[in-house]
């Protein structure tokens, strides 16, 4: 089953999410735990998910893409910053278990001028702490830009993390058309290789989800900066062949371009077209 979606507001909780998501055409969706610049997050209501799961049953939507707020960054030199990740991390892994066996996607972070390899370690040691025997949840090292200080701009330092986890088999990646390409992966005219590139360090049975966004950039760029699907750097005749490319087009596939809702609903729209 192909599946794509957006992201959704989380404001009105899980049924509202799900309802949302249907009438803009998509079966899959991604949302914040909390605020993306963090915060607390609101109470659960067991009914409300009770809901929310049943007409996801109904309606086929699945494969959720839960994303941690920007601010958590594991790696960082302050203690205080550090805390605050893995304090979320351990809170909303433990919100995520009432939607069993989905995805909770986060930034590795930036090592802030440590080094790349104190920056790994420190990452791998936040996981160690909040990852637990029994969970359902997947967490997700998502692909980066490789801007500034940024950990997860080649796809080595992904497995470098994952090597340093004791529980390594909770842990999978979210592969970012925008950053992979921003980051000198050439995903246009090399999409195979890039592929074979990722199974070669990390492992095709780690990717687990695609945020598919297009770029400002130029290849190589490390700016990070997204557009919308028709207008970036990315033909669309490239992101024809990454949603229908056999290795990914089982996968989730999560739009993050600068879009309103009517913006989400005709990109949809035209995944949908371009998957066939």
């Amino acid at each position: 089953m192909f599946r794509i979606g957006c992201h959704i507001s989380a404001s009105g909780g899980y049924l509202a999410m799900g309802r949302r998501i249907d009438a803009l055409g998509g079966n899959t969706f991604a949302f914040f735990t909390r605020n993306p610049r963090g915060g607390a997050a609101k109470d659960i209501d067991p009914a409300d998910v009770d809901a929310f799961l049943a007409f996801c049953r109904e309606k086929d939507i699945d494969r959720i893409v839960a994303h941690a707020p920007y601010t958590l960054n594991p790696c960082a030199e302050k203690e205080n910053v550090r805390e605050f990740a893995l304090n979320t991390f351990a809170d909303d892994l433990r919100r995520m278990e009432h939607t069993p066996g989905q995805y909770y996607n986060f930034h590795p972070g930036s090592h802030v001028g440590q080094g790349i390899e104190v920056g790994i370690a420190k990452i791998a040691e936040v996981l160690d702490q909040v990852l637990f025997p029994g969970m359902t949840t997947t967490v997700l090292l998502e692909t980066m830009a490789g801007k500034g200080s940024e950990v997860g701009g080649r796809f080595e330092e992904l497995r470098a993390v994952m090597d340093r986890v004791t529980l390594s088999d909770k842990l999978g990646v979210c592969l970012d058309t925008c950053h992979v390409w921003d980051a000198g992966y050439d995903i246009v005219n090399d999409l195979d290789g890039v592929l074979t590139a990722f199974d070669k360090a990390v492992g095709l049975d780690r990717l687990k989800a695609v945020h598919l966004n297009n770029t400002k950039n130029d290849l190589g760029a490390a700016k990070d900066r997204h557009e919308k699907l028709p207008d970036g750097k990315l033909p669309l005749e490239a992101i024809r062949r990454i949603v229908t490319h056999p290795v990914l087009e089982k996968l989730p596939f999560i739009l993050e371009t600068p879009n309103d809702e009517a913006g989400y609903a005709a990109e949809i729209a035209l995944v949908w077209q371009l998957h066939g």
